[in-house]
């Protein structure tokens, strides 16, 4: 075993933290506030090359290994989960999805200007009645020869109105169940196809998560990602990378909210001495640093499984469920040893508290990661 970063992983890292710090950290909490989508600074991380990271450079692409974007995602997530959302979503699901199940002909169409920050991809699995329950799809795609009809609705969509390019997954026999859906790229413009409400969220405000309506859209058959019926495994392979994404999400939240904690423990004084020399206030950091590393090696495992080209399903699984419930317990503990100062935007904990609930529920909950481990620990 080897825990020792690469040359080139550590520039990416640094270069993430760079970046975070000194574009992303200034407006977050206004964004917060007012629910603004941070479209330059997106704008720039697809220029810098964070919207890509995997992809292969003939595309547009990075090129880079899941390690390096797990670094990356770890870093923006500290200071802004919303931007973090977004490139999570182009990286995991709609750039690479494309990339390993796409034809050539959609991959040299959409990749590259997804690559670039000139588009952004959004994912539509979720319905009003099909969320952890992905096979209920009630959105169609009816068969008419050269193209699909597209009907229905699409829930909690991240990217919802800042994206171009949505991949939809779609009911096209219902009597086949999950070997009859579909998954289809549609691009915004297309007639009948409207971007509905703002979802007012708990966190991740200025992510822009929306309700989506198809009526009668009419999709070009070479706009189908896979063979017939390939829907279902196209979302449900895609998510098992997914998964590796949002559990750097999380990882970063906890250790921003950590970073945070640390540095005002050390700043702060009661009874004549900093609270980090109390033993109340200096066992809970050491709680938190100890749960951030575990989930910080199982994030970096499925990262590396995937790598080697190995089966990572019940290690993403894993990293998700136990990094969403550290960065939950190390929020809400930060904004503990911050008191009252945790409790108002200035001190960014309370927004990191509010930020870290999501990652317990999209791209799976964590009681669906349980059924996903149980599954696999009990095949054999």
């Amino acid at each position: 075993m080897n825990f020792k970063l690469t040359e080139e992983q550590q520039a990416v890292k640094d270069a993430a933290r760079d970046f975070a710090q000194s574009e992303l950290l200034e407006g977050v909490i206004e964004r917060d506030t007012e629910q603004r989508f941070p479209a330059q600074q997106v704008r720039q991380m697809g220029e810098l090359g964070f919207m890509s990271m995997m992809v292969d450079p003939m595309y547009g692409g990075g090129g880079m290994d899941t390690i390096s974007y797990v670094l990356a995602m770890e870093e923006i997530s500290k200071i802004d989960a919303s931007a973090s959302v977004s490139m999570s979503v182009n990286n995991s699901l709609v750039c690479w999805g494309l990339e390993k199940y796409g034809t050539e002909e959609q991959k040299k169409k959409y990749l590259p200007r997804l690559c670039s920050g000139e588009a952004i991809g959004a994912f539509c699995l979720s319905e009003p009645e099909a969320g952890s329950d992905a096979t209920s799809q009630v959105t169609e795609a009816i068969d008419q020869g050269d193209h699909y009809l597209l009907n229905g609705t699409k829930n909690w969509i991240t990217n919802g109105n800042s994206a171009s390019v949505y991949l939809v997954i779609a009911q096209t026999d219902r009597e086949k169940g999950h070997k009859g859906i579909n998954c289809l790229i549609v691009e915004k413009g297309m007639e009948g196809f409207v971007v509905g409400k703002k979802e007012d969220k708990l966190g991740i405000r200025g992510s822009d998560t929306h309700m989506l309506s198809f009526t009668d859209v009419k999709v070009p058959k070479e706009n189908r990602v896979g063979e017939d019926g390939f829907g279902f495994k196209f979302a449900m392979g895609t998510l098992n990378g997914g998964r590796i994404g949002i559990a750097a999400q999380a990882l970063g939240i906890a250790a921003g909210a950590y970073e945070l904690a640390l540095k005002y423990s050390k700043e702060r004084k009661t009874f004549g001495k900093p609270i980090s020399e109390h033993q109340a206030i200096a066992f809970k950091l050491a709680d938190m640093a100890t749960k951030i590393e575990a989930a910080r090696h199982l994030v970096y495992k499925a990262a590396w499984l995937k790598d080697q080209g190995e089966d990572y399903s019940e290690a993403s699984a894993m990293a998700k469920l136990y990094a969403s419930e550290v960065a939950m317990d190390v929020t809400v503990e930060a904004v503990q040893v911050h008191g009252g100062y945790g409790y108002v935007k200035e001190y960014h904990v309370e927004r990191l508290m509010r930020d870290a609930k999501i990652t317990q529920i999209y791209e799976g909950t964590s009681e669906i990661q349980k059924i996903v481990i149980s599954r696999s620990i009990l095949k054999d």
